[in-house]
């Protein structure tokens, strides 16, 4: 009987496990080792910053064993993107997300685009600004734009990390109100936003354009001079006082977006995992606190919107950059 009763208990054990977990229905999956969040620029610029403020509460979360960043520069992103695709299926590897996954394909340095990729969400924007050195002559963005009509190879712009991103596009924003042609303005790329700030700061270049989290800290040290914000309306906080390009009569309104990116053929699981772990981040009280020191601005959308979104954005900036003369000819 005993026997019975331990066969029958067995059964109903089974039972009751194929009904929570149907058959064809996907098991929940989480990581299982070290989870390396992939950097397509050297340490210290937007996206590092992006990187690790994601590795900081992604290695709190209960069973993630490990979490590492590992910046890969090179080629505008795209050695960075090679590099996770070449772990297809494996949800270890993510990536950070940015305009350039777009804009890259659209000006032909890469032949890799958000089709090839399994985006996952987008969870800031950011703005863009231009700044001098406190001892350059450009005292203002009306007083750029007249160096550019009277000369546009007079003024070298700075920037990272590949041509037709978010930083290029004001530059040709900035080029277009002063009548000139963006392909005729000098421009410096660097590898990363850290080397390319700590250049401008030494005077190799005339103005930087980057993102405003990178500008704060020598915003704060009073070494720099803003020129303008790509934003609507002044930002609060250390930017209050720094006008926007739009205030000075140039049309150069534009907001970059990042989020995270895992590898072609990720399963459904391995998506919705990263769905809760950055829905879970985004909510955490402490975010607000994250965005507000790296002067990003809340957004949020999760794998699927994250799509549509690129989808949305691919169209947009195919027209933008074509416009500025970026784009590759067809």
């Amino acid at each position: 009987m005993k026997a019975l009763r331990g066969h029958r208990a067995t059964i109903l054990c089974t039972a009751l496990a194929a009904l929570a977990h149907p058959a064809g229905a996907q098991q929940p999956w989480q990581p299982a080792r070290n989870v390396e969040i992939i950097v397509n620029s050297g340490a210290g610029g937007a996206a590092d910053r992006q990187a690790r403020a994601a590795q900081r509460y992604l290695q709190t979360f209960p069973g993630v064993p490990s979490v590492t960043v590992v910046n890969k520069p090179g080629g505008g992103g795209t050695v960075a993107l090679s590099l996770i695709n070449e772990r297809a299926g494996d949800g270890h590897f993510i990536g950070v997300l940015s305009t350039g996954l777009v804009t890259n394909r659209i000006v032909g340095i890469s032949a890799i685009g958000y089709e090839d990729v399994t985006p996952l969400n987008i969870v800031l924007r950011e703005y863009v600004v231009a700044w001098t050195h406190v001892g350059s002559p450009i005292a203002s963005g009306q007083d750029l734009v007249a160096r550019l009509k009277r000369d546009p190879s007079s003024v070298s712009f700075g920037f990272a990390t590949a041509p037709g991103n978010q930083n290029h596009i004001v530059i040709g924003m900035i080029a277009r109100t002063a009548g000139v042609d963006a392909k005729a303005v000098k421009a410096v790329i660097y590898a990363s936003g850290g080397q390319g700030i700590t250049s401008a700061l030494g005077g190799h270049v005339d103005v930087w354009v980057g993102t405003a989290g990178g500008t704060l800290p020598h915003v704060q040290s009073g070494k720099v001079r803003v020129l303008g914000v790509s934003s609507e309306q002044r930002q609060p906080g250390v930017l209050a006082a720094s006008p926007t390009f739009r205030e000075q009569s140039i049309d150069a309104t534009y907001f970059a977006w990042r989020g995270f990116l895992g590898p072609r053929g990720m399963t459904a699981a391995q998506v919705a995992y990263w769905d809760q772990a950055f829905a879970k981040i985004v909510a955490d009280d402490t975010w607000k606190e994250t965005l507000d020191r790296n002067a990003w601005v809340a957004d949020s959308k999760l794998s699927a919107d994250a799509r549509s979104h690129l989808e949305r954005e691919h169209k947009l900036l195919s027209k933008i950059l074509a416009d500025l003369g970026l784009a590759k000819s067809r």
